[in-house]
């Protein structure tokens, strides 16, 4: 069903009838599509389920155009970004011409569906800019980083298996709390990965996070188990280059304090909810997704 999905995507940018775009747009790395899997998996493959997936993967690949762009970040999936090639202007307004082929699509579904799509939408954006000012400082408040991952990444994979549920008259609010979950533990566990995975699995730096402001759930619980002069040494280390030396204190902190299991067994938690949610729906796709993420090395 995924090939029907990008056969739908292409067919949309087909459609705007610009070759510049269509040429951009084949040049953006096809990811795990997680969120047209979870539309399929939980609505099937009729024609309604593949245009909602498809604008959902649309809206995505917008949302990571703009982020590499707030980001600085020259490397997406372990390719050269658009904005790195093309610079700022091209990455913006192919992520806006994006966003605006979703929403033009989107109008043409059932309102409660595009109401949940865009309603998640304004929710991803207002977790942008969180990020934004969250990352102008050191954070160490957890609950202020969970709202912010939640609204970034988790909103849009609520919306899509709720907006899938709706369409498949399944009972959508339990849906909505296994995409809400996975959202959550699946950026747990990729803000994980950036201290824990190598550059080479990554497709980008390690520590990379840090270096650009982020200080991520890690950081957060390392800071709280550090002594007050490694607290004023890490709180140092923030948005700086870090030399080898400090990226090895920083590793060695991580594991001293026992950090990687820490954050991984909060993940695992609320995915364990996620996969109970879908044993008792019978859906056995969905609960082999969740599954395969707390099986994902940290």
């Amino acid at each position: 069903m995924l090939n029907k999905v990008e056969l739908k995507i292409e067919q949309y940018i087909v459609s705007l009838e610009h070759a510049e775009i269509y040429r951009l747009y084949k040049m953006l790395p096809v990811g795990k599509r997680l969120r047209a899997k979870l539309i399929t998996y939980i609505a099937g493959g009729d024609l309604e389920s593949i245009k909602l997936a498809a604008i959902v993967e649309m809206i995505h690949a917008a949302s990571l155009l703009h982020d590499d762009v707030i980001d600085d970040a020259t490397v997406r999936r372990g390719r050269d970004s658009i904005n790195a090639i093309y610079g700022n202007k091209t990455a913006i307004m192919l992520g806006d011409i994006l966003y605006s082929k979703g929403f033009n699509e989107l109008t043409k579904l059932d309102s409660k569906i595009a109401d949940v799509i865009s309603d998640a939408v304004i929710k991803l954006s207002i977790g942008e800019l969180d990020d934004v000012n969250i990352s102008k400082s050191f954070c160490i408040d957890k609950d202020q980083y969970i709202k912010m991952i939640y609204g970034k990444t988790a909103s849009l994979m609520e919306a899509s298996a709720s907006s899938a549920a709706i369409l498949a008259g399944k009972v959508y609010e339990k849906y909505a709390i296994y995409g809400k979950n996975l959202g959550i533990a699946f950026q747990m566990i990729d803000d994980l990965l950036d201290i824990t995975a190598t550059s080479d699995t990554l497709g980008k730096p390690a520590l990379h996070d840090f270096k650009e402001g982020k200080t991520t759930l890690p950081y957060i619980y390392l800071y709280e188990l550090l002594d007050d002069k490694d607290k004023i040494k890490l709180k140092n280390m923030h948005k700086k280059t870090l030399t080898a030396s400090e990226s090895s204190w920083v590793l060695e902190q991580m594991s001293n304090h026992n950090i990687p299991t820490i954050c991984y067994n909060e993940a695992k938690v609320l995915v364990l909810e996620a996969m109970e949610l879908m044993r008792e729906e019978d859906e056995e796709k969905l609960y082999m997704i969740a599954n395969e993420m707390i099986d994902r090395e940290y």
